[in-house]
């Protein structure tokens, strides 16, 4: 059985911001249909991931490559094509507060595509069942739980049937039976639409119940890149340390000296 296609691939990625190194030499692979958690410190760089995928930012040195095309050498035209491939699901949701779950989920696919309205409604009304929230079509954001609005996130984030979603900590803030929801509609979308998954979090419990594969963010680069079992089991120090969440190793040692 052949090794699946990449869909991401990052080569010796470097990024910062005057004399500030975010990114010092990334090397990371993933392969399609994978459910890739980053896992790493507060402000290691995991959020900025996602932002050189989607092409908001350019790296300062190497590539960024989607389906083997780099994404920093694209034109407008080109990234905007590539872009409707992608779903971005953020930490807050970002939902539009002055526009209906119905008008958040159709504004994508209103701008960047020619579909009449019934279709569009058809894929708003798709979508909001695959999340559990058919009820909410004409809710404003301001009706909806903190948990709602993480699930019409998830719908907005698929609305355009993309090839692959990228998550930034999708369960923070909730409480552990909503979190558990939410890693579970990560699962099923994944299976259900066929994509490749890449996924920010802090939480623990959810990195090892949605990932498939994970990759560790420390001082710049990617130390560890292996399964969510290799991991739990992992001998270096710093995942070790990390996935525990003690107090004492080499994370906290190297922040004091």
């Amino acid at each position: 059985m052949s090794a699946p296609a990449t869909i991401v691939e990052m080569r010796d990625l470097h990024l910062a911001f005057g004399e500030k190194e975010i990114l010092a030499g990334v090397n990371l692979r993933v392969p399609e249909r994978a459910r890739l958690v980053v896992l790493g410190q507060s402000g290691s760089g995991k959020s900025t991931l996602l932002r050189l995928i989607l092409g908001i930012l350019k790296p300062t040195g190497g590539s960024v490559r989607f389906k083997g095309l780099d994404i920093a050498r694209m034109g407008r035209q080109q990234l905007n094509r590539t872009r409707q491939k992608i779903g971005m699901v953020y930490q807050n949701s970002a939902l539009i507060s002055s526009l209906s779950v119905r008008d958040n989920l159709a504004l994508p696919l209103e701008e960047l595509t020619r579909k009449p309205r019934a279709e569009i409604d058809r894929l708003v009304d798709e979508k909001l069942a695959l999340v559990g929230m058919p009820e909410a079509r004409d809710k404003m954001p301001s009706e909806l739980s903190g948990g709602m609005r993480k699930r019409i996130g998830l719908a907005r984030g698929i609305i355009m049937d993309p090839e692959l979603i990228l998550y930034d900590e999708p369960s923070a803030g909730l409480d552990p039976v909503i979190s558990s929801v939410i890693d579970e509609l990560i699962i099923e979308l994944s299976e259900k639409i066929g994509a490749t998954s890449i996924i920010v979090t802090h939480e623990m419990d959810s990195a090892f119940k949605v990932a498939t594969h994970m990759a560790m963010l420390y001082h710049g680069k990617i130390i560890a890149d292996d399964s969510p079992e290799r991991f739990k089991n992992s001998a270096d120090p710093i995942v070790a340390q990390f996935i525990a969440g003690d107090t004492q190793g080499p994370i906290l040692e190297a922040t004091q000296t």
